[in-house]
């Protein structure tokens, strides 16, 4: 295994209107007072699912992956999925405290995300260990990942992508009092959510340790999983559209001249190398995104129409932890598959065994396998019967 960038993940479900949430996430709906207004968005129908924020959660992981393959420094820029996943996130974690107590909401994160987790983690670690790297007391981190937990440079691409987990998890632990501190007064601490980026963006980098890092990332996606109690609030339904586009257009601006303009110093305007960048851009972004599903109600009902893409989509969010999980494994391991396809005369006349493109099938081909060998340990964690596929 080779180092890799920092990648976008992903994971989290998608709400249904009768299901407790997961780690990843469905909740139970209740509206707070403020939201019931004239402008909030509809529920789902009962025991259905919203599509929208399915589809946006499936191209996330698509995008992932794709960006784990090419390392296109402009994906960002068309899709940042790590911004669209925390406020998808965010969203459901609002509805979920509004209708439990905050310790059984976090109990649930907790038993939805750790079991995948440790699964993926045992080979991992187990492979890491095999090859002769003895962790420290760090080790603890591949219990409860609330630090990156520490990993041998060989197995650096499997074990990277971590970040996502570890911000995730601090979110979901932060929530209770953030969203209390949110319903004070929504659009200001909304808008003041920025400030901490801006602040180390400015005004020092925090120390390069666990961390250091941490707090950067909790700070470059708060304002997306605030954006989500927003949503989920009806705050942004209530909002006017002259003044949620400039507001948007114009942190766009912010994000795109901040990573062109900072290129030289960072060595590429990919915005998952410039926190700033990426706050920014995210956070016009996914208010768009949001906006449009909260004011207009669009959605992807019309997807059942195509059974097979829909069915994807299913499957998708279904087994979201486990995709994220277990891509860059399907990616390492499709290397020296395709280096085994070069000695059959055959596939190597025919097949086009040195293109970025024929890896990514492959990645994706692995993908499926490891869906289906360990996605239902994602069923165990939710307390539903296990099955091969949703």
């Amino acid at each position: 295994m080779g180092a890799h960038r920092k990648g976008d993940p992903v994971p989290n479900r998608a709400p249904s209107a009768s299901a407790t949430a997961p780690s990843a996430p469905g909740r139970a709906p209740s509206l707070p007072a403020q939201a019931a207004s004239p402008a909030a968005p509809p529920a789902p129908a009962a025991g259905g699912r919203d599509r929208y924020f399915d589809v946006l959660r499936a191209l996330a992981l698509v995008r992932v992956v794709a960006y784990h393959v090419f390392g296109w420094p402009w994906a960002g820029l068309v899709f940042p999925s790590m911004g669209v996943m925390f406020g998808l996130a965010g969203t459901l974690m609002a509805r979920s405290l509004g209708s439990r107590p905050a310790p059984a909401v976090i109990r649930g994160r907790l038993r939805r995300l750790l079991p995948p987790f440790w699964c993926w983690g045992l080979f991992v670690v187990g492979a890491m260990l095999a090859r002769g790297w003895m962790p420290g007391w760090q080790i603890v981190f591949w219990i409860v990942p609330l630090g990156d937990p520490p990993g041998s440079a060989w197995g650096e691409q499997a074990w990277e992508i971590l970040w996502y987990l570890r911000t995730y998890l601090w979110f979901v632990l932060l929530s209770p009092l953030l969203l209390r501190l949110f319903r004070l007064a929504p659009v200001p601490v909304l808008l003041l959510s920025l400030a901490p980026i801006v602040v180390l963006g400015y005004g020092g980098q925090p120390p390069e340790n666990r961390f250091g890092t941490g707090l950067l990332d909790l700070a470059t996606y708060l304002f997306c999983w605030m954006l989500g109690f927003a949503h989920r609030d009806g705050v942004l339904a209530r909002l006017k559209p002259p003044a949620v586009v400039v507001l948007s257009l114009a942190a766009l601006s912010c994000g795109a001249w901040y990573a062109f303009a900072h290129q030289g110093e960072y060595g590429t305007y990919d915005l998952d190398d410039i926190p700033l960048a990426q706050a920014f851009w995210s956070a016009g972004f996914v208010t768009l995104l949001m906006y449009s599903k909260a004011r207009l109600g669009l959605g992807f009902a019309g997807l059942a129409r195509c059974r097979p893409l829909d069915r994807l989509v299913t499957v998708f969010n279904a087994r979201a932890v486990t995709i994220y999980l277990w891509h860059e494994l399907a990616l390492v391991l499709a290397v020296p598959l395709i280096d085994r396809f070069w000695e059959v005369p055959a596939f190597e006349a025919h097949l086009p065994l040195g293109s970025q493109w024929f890896l990514l099938g492959v990645g994706w081909a692995l993908v499926a396998v490891f869906v289906l060998l360990f996605g239902w340990v994602e069923d165990a964690a939710a307390r539903k019967r296990p099955r091969l596929l949703p």
